[in-house]
C-alpha cells in the first residue's frame, strides 16, 4: 500500500496534549510517522499512512478526548 499524509485539524494545543496521544500514535498499525504543529492555529496534525484511515486517526485522537477533523489544505 501507498504511504500518504494525511492532515488533521486539532486542539492539541501543547506538549502535555500532545503527550498524552503520543504511544496511541506511535503504536497504531499503519501509521508510519507523525507530527503535530503546535504553532499553527490549526493545531495540525500530520500523519503519514501506510493503511490507516482518516477516520481510525480521528477516533484514537477522539478515545484521547481531544478533537480532530480532516484538513482540507
Amino acid at each position: 500500500m501507498e504511504n500518504k499524509n494525511i492532515q488533521f485539524k486539532t486542539n492539541l494545543n501543547c506538549g502535555g496534549c500532545v503527550s498524552k496521544v503520543s504511544a496511541d500514535l506511535d503504536n497504531a498499525e499503519g501509521i508510519c510517522e507523525w507530527s503535530i504543529d503546535t504553532s499553527n492555529s490549526d493545531k495540525i496534525l500530520t500523519v503519514k499512512s501506510n493503511g490507516i484511515s482518516e477516520e481510525e486517526v480521528i477516533e484514537i485522537i477522539k478515545r484521547k478526548g481531544f478533537i480532530a477533523a480532516p484538513h482540507l489544505a
